[in-house]
């Protein structure tokens, strides 16, 4: 078996000075932790603001892979970048987790294939199309009046490029109509890396179950993702009535603005704290939305994308990766067989690489 996370926002913390070759009290993830959970693998996803202009989306996404390249060499005979699944299950073979990368938010290639190129040379395999904003790709979920209508036509270039090349396609974050627009036009199999069942939970972040059934007639598959706002409509009201969102939105730009300051993590770290002991969905959610997909699609098609370290809050029970084990025990518990945990841990992801 081969446990994979499909998204986790690992540079984003390498950035703001993480050492991930060391278990950090705080944090979701770092290779000790990795070990301690049974993960083979995750996707470092490279996440790029939306508010970020467009050479300065590319910078930051050069520097970040530069961070994450440099936090594996000093972590040697820990980890490995890795590329395909072939290089995946060498690296297994020989003791060392695998770090692919994502490139989070199509604004980092500007309106530019050759850059779509070179971020796959630097070994990007997955590009997840926007973020919370529009760019010029597609149209975003999050913003309620449309840019394009769904895909632009320089997105339609997008997707028919990323096809040649051989890099994944993810539809998480994107508009419902620049979802079915990347279905029609994809010749290849596309990915939700980390999204959930909006059946189960009613944020617009997550998937209906034509869009869960259509991914998986195309041949893709959906990651669910760990987030209790995207698992469960009740914790989603509680923070909304907490006020917490705002001050931890404050805490946490600051933080960024100067990671190096003690004082800044001191009261980022609190905030988190503060979240993690409020009334939280169990990690057993995550299973109800793996069950619910599973019933739509059946187990070729749903996987685990975690999202974690950019999540500010996680269900009880999956406070990091060390547990990411516990859904797989949870699934078995449910009666799902050996096979079939083998294709939700990691199997379905890997084979569409």
């Amino acid at each position: 078996m081969f446990v994979l996370d499909s998204h986790c926002d690992t540079p984003s913390q390498i950035h703001r000075l993480r050492n991930i070759g060391v278990w950090n009290e705080h944090g979701h993830v770092d290779f000790p932790k990795m070990k301690a959970g049974g993960v083979d693998g995750a996707f470092f996803a490279l996440y790029i603001p939306p508010g970020l202009g467009p050479a300065e989306a590319t910078s930051y996404a050069a520097e970040l892979t530069a961070e994450v390249y440099d936090a594996i060499d000093s972590a040697a005979g820990e980890a490995a970048l890795v590329t395909s699944r072939q290089e995946a299950l060498a690296a297994q073979e020989k003791g060392l987790i695998s770090v692919f990368l994502g490139l989070e938010n199509g604004s980092a290639i500007q309106k530019s294939l050759a850059l779509l190129r070179f971020f796959y040379r630097l070994g990007v395999r997955y590009m997840t199309l926007s973020h919370s904003a529009h760019n010029e790709i597609c149209d975003s979920c999050s913003p309620s009046e449309p840019r394009w209508g769904g895909l632009s036509p320089f997105g339609r270039e997008v997707v028919k490029e990323m096809n040649r090349l051989g890099m994944l396609i993810d539809v998480s974050h994107i508009s419902d109509d620049a979802f079915y627009d990347v279905l029609e036009c994809s010749e290849k199999p596309v990915v939700a890396t980390h999204s959930c069942c909006r059946a189960l939970a009613h944020h617009r972040r997550n998937l209906t179950d034509d869009m869960i059934r259509a991914l998986a007639q195309k041949g893709g598959v959906m990651q669910i993702n760990f987030y209790p706002v995207f698992l469960d409509d009740g914790f989603a009201s509680r923070l909304e009535a907490s006020g917490i969102e705002s001050r931890c939105e404050a805490v946490e730009a600051a933080f960024i603005k100067d990671p190096a300051d003690p004082a800044k993590r001191a009261a980022w770290y609190a905030v988190e704290d503060e979240l993690a002991s409020m009334d939280r969905p169990s990690y057993k959610r995550i299973a109800d939305h793996v069950d619910h997909a599973v019933s739509l699609v059946g187990t070729d098609h749903v996987g685990l994308g975690s999202d974690f370290d950019g999540i500010s809050v996680t269900p009880a029970g999956m406070e990091n990766i060390s547990h990411l084990r516990l859904v797989l025990e949870e699934l078995k518990s449910r009666g799902y067989s050996e096979t079939d945990i083998e294709k939700i841990a990691g199997g379905n992801f890997l084979r569409l690489l």
